[in-house]
């Protein structure tokens, strides 16, 4: 199969007529006679510009001889060079062959930290292109085989043998779409090399993704060593499955189980899958809508014990004695706030038999000691003596896997070895019997992809390109002054002047900006009160951007600028953001992300600020938005924010909202219990004003954030139904900007209004 990796040869003689460039242009000629494709240079530049070019290179080969090189600011030029070069692309790939060539220059004039990472001299005139360019070529041969994880290989090595295939899918290998006009279309679209590995689980030399055995299994055994686990499974529908096979391994009916309130609603699905009986960590939240840490003292063994006592559907059980089966803990949070999951073990140990992290947004942070503790999987920690840990992660969020890519990893502890064959039964409820191989695939390479140090390097970028783009917003806030408008991101309030920093700069503490503690009344940037020392930090790659026109205590100003039609706006240029709340959005500097996005999505938001101080008619600005919603076409950018801005303000939303969350839930009956109404057909549609005291069967999830407001099981209360309320009369007032409730039922009445209603159990 082929691919397309150069050899990247770097001479300023490679076009010249002098001996040199003859002898080189040669042995390229060479090299491509052999099939291999090269790359020649001329100017050597910023070699590491070149440098970069190390994920796409088979091999460099660069000239030595002493005017090759500028001067460079040590006394020896050329080693200088060499060694920049060297560190360049050493320090994302400590593979790929490096040759150097030269007539003046040898080993005797170079030093061992050069000399070591090199594959080898070159000497042009003393053997024949053609054995030079064969040597070169088995060596890039070699490098590019050993890149290849083990089920990728098996896979290219599949795809390559064109066996005629008798087995599912029906497409069989493509042919299927070449027999009609939009199949071949289809087929165009997404080639033939995709269609081949489109196979199904009868192929036996690409393993059983079922039993983990042959490449899958060496592929899983190889993604457990690089993400520092001891067991690792891959799961192709997502990390919401991924959640459901723990629980299915960990938890029984009516077992208790610790959970953080803002988890997924995958989480939820499992608490009502398993029949178990949920035990709430409540985590803060301030009044931009940013969810906060769970407080410290709530993982204290005595506090979850006072929660079992209080919850009635606990009543028979004895607090002092049972042992909740599971702990899951978002981490990180959607907005960024991540946990020490050390302390968390060293807390609950022993007395939770199973730890589980769902780290569908954190697969990075194992790959950059930028984060320390701060994840729940370290390669020299000590492991918890009692409890295993598990963790989730999505592998398509912020690594370079496929939509659906995931996997959960299993650390053994001290006392404990995970059942393997048990957890498999759990797998197997969950995962289909006909998984797409190109999922298993992305999930093999994303591993491979995250080794050291390519993947540290690739981590360290992403940070360094989210402080990049913060230090660039606040560089325009400060040149448009104190008198002018402008986005803020959230975050720390100073930030080092360039590069990475200390993470200590991102640990959540109420202190100010010169790390004076605050007094009583007083704030610090996150909003979130008292922090335990060391407990919680901000991931600097997820940066939520902050709209005028609220303030982090919950007032609103006299104007402002709703995010919603700021992302609304962005999406008209082709920007499109992870999450938006009230005043805030949420954008992800993934492995991915590259300068020209940040700095575009900048120069859009400059672009916002213009149309916004001119008063920009909206046909104008917002052409499609405004086909969608006429009414809005005759208005201004500035007077459709300021009519959804007093809206809010009128309603005083931003307080209802946190108020709303942190409210005492009531649970009345089991999740289970409840949701099996459903089934049952027991279930009362209630309109929403008289929905207070009625127990719902369906969870109910506003988007955003997608936290759900209620479980099966539990209350409706007063500031849950003001909610609502509030919610029905903003989309009448303002379509277009209406909050997605799941679990609201919307039917249209017999005067022609929308009617909103929630499933509850019936009375």
């Amino acid at each position: 199969m082929k691919f397309r990796f150069p050899i990247f040869i770097i001479d300023e003689d490679f076009r010249s007529d002098n001996s040199s460039g003859i002898g080189i242009r040669a042995l390229s000629d060479a090299i491509t006679k052999e099939g291999f494709e090269v790359v020649g240079v001329t100017s050597y530049g910023d070699l590491s510009q070149f440098a970069q070019q190390q994920s796409r290179a088979s091999a460099f080969l660069l000239s030595i001889d002493d005017e090759e090189f500028s001067a460079g600011p040590e006394v020896d030029p050329v080693v200088v060079n060499l060694r920049n070069f060297i560190e360049e692309v050493r320090w994302k790939n400590p593979d790929v062959p490096i040759y150097v060539y030269g007539e003046t220059i040898t080993s005797r004039h170079l030093p061992n930290d050069i000399l070591r990472e090199l594959h080898g001299f070159i000497h042009m005139f003393e053997d024949t292109p053609e054995f030079i360019a064969k040597h070169i070529i088995r060596e890039a041969k070699g490098y590019l085989e050993s890149i290849k994880p083990p089920f990728f290989k098996a896979l290219l090595e599949y795809a390559e043998d064109s066996s005629y295939s008798w087995h599912c899918p029906g497409h069989s290998g493509g042919v299927a779409f070449l027999k009609s006009p939009i199949g071949q279309m289809y087929h165009q679209f997404y080639g033939e090399n995709m269609l081949r590995a489109d196979v199904c689980n009868a192929v036996e030399e690409l393993g059983q993704l079922l039993d983990h055995n042959g490449a899958i299994g060496a592929s899983e055994r190889n993604a457990a060593r690089i993400f520092n686990a001891d067991h690792c499974y891959f799961v192709t529908n997502g990390t919401s499955t991924s959640n459901k096979m723990v629980w299915h391994h960990t938890v029984a009916p009516d077992d208790v189980v610790v959970v953080d309130r803002n988890c997924h609603k995958s989480i939820l699905h499992s608490i009502i899958m398993t029949g178990a009986v949920p035990v709430f960590l409540k985590p803060t939240r301030n009044h931009y809508g940013i969810i906060g840490p769970i407080p410290q003292s709530e993982f204290d063994v005595a506090s979850i014990k006072e929660k079992i006592r209080a919850n009635p559907l606990l009543a028979d059980v004895d607090a002092d004695t049972v042992k909740p089966r599971i702990m899951t803990l978002t981490q990180s949070t959607y907005d960024g706030v991540l946990y020490n999951t050390e302390t968390i073990k060293d807390q609950l140990d022993g007395y939770v038999e199973n730890l589980h992290f769902d780290e569908a947004w954190l697969p990075h942070a194992a790959f950059h000691p930028f984060y320390g503790n701060f994840h729940s999987m370290g390669k020299k920690r000590e492991r918890p003596r009692h409890s295993v840990t598990f963790a989730t992660q999505s592998i398509h969020k912020l690594l370079a896997g496929i939509s659906q890519a995931s996997h959960v990893l299993v650390q053994d502890s001290q006392d404990t070895k995970l059942d393997r064959h048990l957890f498999n039964e759990a797998y197997l409820m969950h995962t289909s019997t006909s998984p797409q191989y190109s999922i298993i695939a992305s999930c093999d390479v994303a591993a491979a992809m995250m080794e050291p140090p390519g993947g540290t390097a690739l981590v360290e970028e992403s940070i360094a390109e989210a402080l990049d783009f913060r230090r660039a917003m606040r560089k325009v806030d400060a040149e448009y002054g104190d008198d002018d408008w402008w986005f803020q991101v959230w975050g720390p309030e100073v930030l080092v002047e360039e590069g990475v920093g200390d993470a200590k700069d991102w640990v959540l503490k109420r202190t100010d900006a010169d790390g004076v503690q605050k007094s009583d009344g007083e704030d610090s940037w996150h909003g979130f009160g008292d922090m335990a020392p060391g407990f919680n930090m901000l991931d600097p790659i997820k940066a939520t951007i902050v709209t005028p026109g609220l303030n982090l205590d919950g007032r609103f100003e006299e104007s402002g600028i709703p995010a919603s039609i700021v992302t609304k706006y962005l999406t008209e240029y082709g920007v499109v953001v992870e999450k938006t709340g009230l005043y805030s959005f949420f954008i992800l500097f993934t492995i991915g992300i590259t300068k020209g996005r940040w700095n575009t999505l900048l120069t859009e938001l400059q672009q916002f600020k213009d149309a916004y101080d001119g008063n920009q008619p909206l046909w104008r600005v917002m052409p499609e938005f405004c086909k969608k919603q006429p009414r809005y076409e005759k208005m201004g950018l500035r007077d459709l924010c300021q009519h959804v801005h007093q809206l809010y303000a009128k309603y005083d939303v931003a307080i209802l909202s946190t108020d709303m969350y942190l409210s005492e839930l009531q649970p009345a009956m089991k999740p289970s219990d409840a949701f099996a109404h459903i089934a049952r057909r027991t279930t009362e549609r209630v309109a929403i004003d008289d929905l207070e005291g009625r127990i719902t069967t369906s969870l109910v999830t506003p988007y955003p954030p997608g936290i759900p407001l209620l479980i099966p099981g539990e209350v409706f209360n007063a500031k849950i139904v003001q909610y609502l309320k509030f919610n029905r009369e903003f989309e009448r007032e303002c379509p277009g900007f209406e909050t997605d409730i799941h679990g609201l039922v919307h039917e249209v009445g017999e005067d022609g209004v929308m009617q909103y209603f929630a499933d509850c159990v019936a009375k």
